[in-house]
């Protein structure tokens, strides 16, 4: 697909599609409550789906509403209905790990399986952890597949590590008021992504369960129980809005993003930070952000572990600066649905842009002449939108696969259009 440039100022207000993280959150608690919820503005993506039909394939009563983006969940007070039962999860890593907790509250054998790329990402960690409870689960035990053999989870102390990905604590808080006795989590190393977190604990809040905890390295869980909500509204995706919210720092302009606000339970909405910091002006009105372009755009040096969503974004713009970006603390970002931050490197070289690959992260230098190509997508959904940016103000600029942004935003080229 080419990304036809647009030659002048934006001036133009888009609505993102609802939070994957906070969707696939809400979908596994409104399950575990005993009780029917509504979620409104879900998210109907790759990722989601797989994530709902995980769970209607396990006996649950999951009514999807795609043309309302609204999902009604029956939960079981902790209950999973299946006794066996074979899942496919694509590459979806979120439904992974938190499925992968959550059937330890079973009481049946149930195979977790995914993608040649999820076969690859790291779930080590989390089935250590769950095997420090008293869960069973064999299998490669560092990846998928794994065949969890479930008879609740008993319960005692574990640890787990935070540096890999912060969603082995997230599954791991989530499930544990289901134990069968308190749950006390240390964590074996600092915390990465840690706004991830504080959004698993603020949705936990909204359904009724509060629980014990030590900053980020440690949690005390007592058995207890979700209370099932009649409506509960899914914010706008910020990770998705990072795209627009960059395009007016690429373009200038003013682009304004609905149904958002600074104070998202969404980490991601700090990359609005990291946007001012370059120059930009953010404006906040009636849970609607402005972002608004202003030359010169400047360059920085910015950690980036605790919303590393966001890196391809800042990495779409960098070139556009008129100093050096240094991304760092993106380490994790090599076990995501590529090594993005060797992708990143990779495809902005292609383009014509100096950049040099740290372990950490990048240094990306100012470019004044870009070379066309056709950028490849490692069949990573970031790498499209975040790429596709860079066409919005340089001609030549293809995406292959573009098809890949279903994993979380399916009609994302037809929302970028509307910049128009």
């Amino acid at each position: 697909m080419q990304i036809i440039p647009i030659p002048h100022l934006l001036n133009a207000t888009v609505h993102v599609p609802g939070s994957k993280s906070l969707t696939n959150r809400a979908l596994l608690i409104a399950a575990l409550a005993n009780g029917a919820t509504r979620l409104t503005n879900a998210l109907f993506s790759d990722d989601s789906r797989y994530f709902a039909r995980t769970l209607q394939t396990l006996g649950f009563d999951v009514v999807l509403d795609e043309i309302n983006h609204e999902m009604a969940v029956t939960g079981l007070g902790g209950r999973i209905p299946a006794q066996k039962a074979e899942l496919f999860i694509g590459n979806a890593g979120t439904a992974a790990r938190f499925l992968s907790a959550f059937l330890t509250l079973g009481d049946g054998e149930y195979i977790l399986d995914g993608d040649a790329r999820m076969r690859e990402r790291p779930i080590g960690d989390l089935v250590q952890s769950l095997t420090q409870l008293g869960a069973t689960v064999h299998g490669q035990r560092s990846t998928v597949p794994l065949k969890i053999i479930a008879h609740g989870l008993p319960g005692g102390k574990t640890q787990i590590a935070g540096n890999i990905s912060s969603q082995f604590l997230s599954a791991l808080l989530m499930v544990t008021p289901y134990a069968q006795a308190p749950i006390e989590i240390e964590l074996s190393t600092d915390l990465n992504s840690k706004p991830y977190v504080d959004m698993t604990l603020a949705i936990m809040s909204d359904f009724g369960v509060d629980i014990k905890r030590n900053g980020y390295s440690r949690f005390i869980i007592h058995p207890t129980h979700y209370s099932p909500l009649s409506t509960y509204a899914i914010e706008s995706d910020a990770s998705a809005a990072s795209y627009f919210f960059a395009a007016p720092a690429i373009l200038g302009g003013t682009v304004r993003v609905e149904n958002i606000s600074r104070r998202s339970k969404q980490g991601d909405i700090a990359f609005l930070d990291v946007l001012q910091r370059m120059g930009c002006a953010v404006e906040e009105t009636d849970h609607c952000v402005l972002v608004t372009g202003h030359s010169p755009l400047v360059g920085l040096d910015v950690d980036m572990r605790d919303i590393p969503d966001t890196a391809q974004t800042l990495a779409a713009i960098a070139p556009f600066a008129s100093t050096p970006t240094r991304i760092r603390g993106i380490a994790s970002a090599r076990v995501k649905e590529t090594d993005r931050v060797s992708a990143v490197c990779t495809e902005l070289a292609r383009l014509g842009v100096h950049v040099e690959e740290h372990d950490d992260g990048m240094t990306i230098y100012p470019c004044d002449t870009f070379q066309p190509a056709t950028v490849h997508t490692y069949n990573d959904h970031r790498m499209a939108m975040s790429f596709a940016l860079i066409g919005l103000r340089m001609d030549g600029v293809s995406i292959e696969n573009p098809g890949c942004v279903s994993k979380t935003f399916p009609n994302y080229f037809d929302v970028l259009e509307t910049l128009r």
